[in-house]
């Protein structure tokens, strides 16, 4: 595939996060942002372990019906990570959801260091797919068991 398909390939992913953003902004504030979450992630996961299957030198309606999805599902973990957050941590949740935040950044270095690594070692990056993928079913899973009651009911209020 060439670079300028490539890109505008990703493009693509970028106008449809936009809309999944506001769309999951949107559902957050009217469901369990815990079940958003998992389905997000689920979503995600499946995105990813059909992906080798889906390159190809030339763009199949395929891809593009994969890039629209991953795009509406990329940035819509934020507004119910958000909301778990401040559910969760009341008004310490801005500042754990910079942890939070923090934490996915660090994350995301050390899956691209590993999936160069697998690269490296195997000439592609489908394993690095499939780890992906179970990564994400993983994050459901977790984000799925998180306690509706979990808030911190211990937190008082401090002095200014």
């Amino acid at each position: 595939m060439s670079q300028t398909t490539a890109a505008g390939l990703l493009a693509v992913v970028g106008i449809f996060d936009i809309v999944g953003t506001i769309a999951s902004g949107w559902l957050t504030d009217r469901f369990n942002p815990r079940i958003l979450l998992a389905v997000y992630y689920q979503f995600r996961g499946i995105g990813l372990l059909v992906l080798p299957l889906l390159l190809s030198a030339t763009v199949q309606p395929s891809m593009i019906v994969f890039v629209v999805i991953y795009g509406l599902d990329w940035v819509a973990t934020v507004p119910p990570t958000a909301a778990i957050c401040r559910q969760v941590f009341g008004a310490d949740g801005s500042v754990v959801f910079g942890w939070v935040f923090a934490a996915h950044q660090l994350g995301a270095a050390a899956a691209a260091l590993g999936a160069g690594a697998i690269r490296d070692a195997t000439g592609q990056y489908t394993y690095a797919w499939f780890g992906a993928a179970a990564m994400c079913t993983i994050a459901a899973v977790v984000s799925a068991s998180i306690r509706k009651d979990a808030a911190r009911k211990d937190v008082a209020a401090v002095p200014a």
